[in-house]
Parts: structure tokens; C-alpha cells; sequence
């Protein structure tokens, strides 16, 4: 591997490019957002996560020239057979808002009692290599939890003020970075990611 490869990601998630970038950079890659090569937000028609992982990456290494890696990712409640899915980021609808989407996450679930509100964050990782990659690198991983009836911490993004982590005692939101990308889905695939590439 170069000193440092470049990487565009296929994203315009603060949040994501942050995790991206902290998780990598020991590895020599330096993260791009997209933005900084003008590619435009896909629309995400796919109905898995998977698919609109390719959809993002593909389109990223087609505009930018560099590999590139998209993540697609969200919260699949059990008590509400799968939702908000891969719908997570615009569950509230447009604009797209943690805020709103907490909301409505909680009045989706007012009725479920403590204990049956387990939920999993879902992370699909696509690394293409170019845009015509046949062969893209595809890892996919989970992260159980629970989901409270108040928001907790003030770290993370998305759904972490509401995921509680058993294991850790805390809500997603309320973990260090350092724990949380030990722990969480997108760290945790993005583990298995470097370890095919080596």
C-alpha cells in the first residue's frame, strides 16, 4: 500500500466521514468526501442496503477517478418488523432530521413495553476499486441493542441517543469515540473490510 491511497467516500455525512476517516487514517488511506469531487447525492433506489451501497460507491468512483467506499446503513427495529430499515436517514421525511426521526421513532414504539424494543444497526460496506469493478469488496455487520424509551448522551449521530448498548451500560450516544468504533457496526465492518483487503 501507497504512503497514503486516497479513498473518496461516498457521502455527505459529517458524522460518517469522521468515523471513516478516524478508523483509517492509521491504515494509510486518506478519506475524501465527495463532495469534494462534486458527486452528487444518489438517489437510493435500491431495496436493501446493499444495494444502494453499489448505487453510492459507483457513482463516487465514476465521477472522482479513485476508489471508493460507500456505506449504507440504519436501524431495524424488531417490534416494527425491520423499520425504519434502510429508510432510517428520511424517516421522518424531508429535511432529513435526527431530531424528527428520534421523534418518531419513539411514537412508533409508545406502546411497546421495556424489553421487547430490541433493534440492530445494520452496516453494509461496498469498496470498489474502480467504477467498472465486477468484484467489489462487500462486508456486512450488526450491532444488537435496545431501544429506550429517552433520548441519552449527546455524542454519535442518528439513532445513537436512543440505542442502548447493553454490553456497555450506556446508549450509543454516551460512548467515547474509541469505544464506539470498537463496538459499533460500521467499526466493526470496516474492521473485517481491512482484514480482506490485507
Amino acid at each position: 500500500m501507497n504512503e497514503t491511497q486516497p479513498l473518496v467516500l461516498a457521502s455527505g455525512n459529517a458524522g460518517k466521514l469522521r468515523e471513516f476517516a478516524e478508523l483509517l487514517a492509521p491504515l494509510g488511506y486518506t478519506v475524501h468526501p465527495q463532495a469534494d469531487f462534486d458527486v452528487p447525492e444518489v438517489e437510493e433506489t435500491g431495496l436493501t442496503f446493499v444495494e444502494n451501497a453499489l448505487l453510492k460507491a459507483r457513482e463516487a468512483a465514476r465521477i472522482s477517478g479513485l476508489p471508493a467506499l460507500a456505506d449504507d446503513s440504519g436501524l431495524a427495529v424488531e417490534a416494527l418488523q425491520g423499520a425504519p430499515g434502510i429508510y432510517s436517514a428520511r424517516y421522518a421525511g424531508e429535511p432529513k432530521s435526527d431530531e424528527a426521526n428520534n421523534r418518531k421513532l419513539l411514537e412508533a414504539l409508545a406502546d411497546v413495553p421495556e424489553g421487547q424494543r430490541s433493534a440492530r444497526y445494520w452496516c453494509v460496506l461496498v469498496l470498489l476499486r474502480h467504477a467498472e469493478d465486477p468484484v467489489p469488496e462487500i462486508v456486512q455487520m450488526s450491532w444488537e441493542g435496545e431501544i429506550l424509551a429517552h433520548p441519552r448522551g449527546a455524542g454519535g449521530f442518528g439513532y445513537d441517543p436512543l440505542f442502548w448498548v447493553p454490553e456497555s451500560g450506556l446508549s450509543a450516544a454516551e460512548l467515547s469515540a474509541e469505544e464506539k468504533n470498537r463496538l459499533s457496526h460500521r467499526g466493526r465492518a470496516l474492521r473485517q473490510l481491512v482484514e480482506r483487503l490485507r
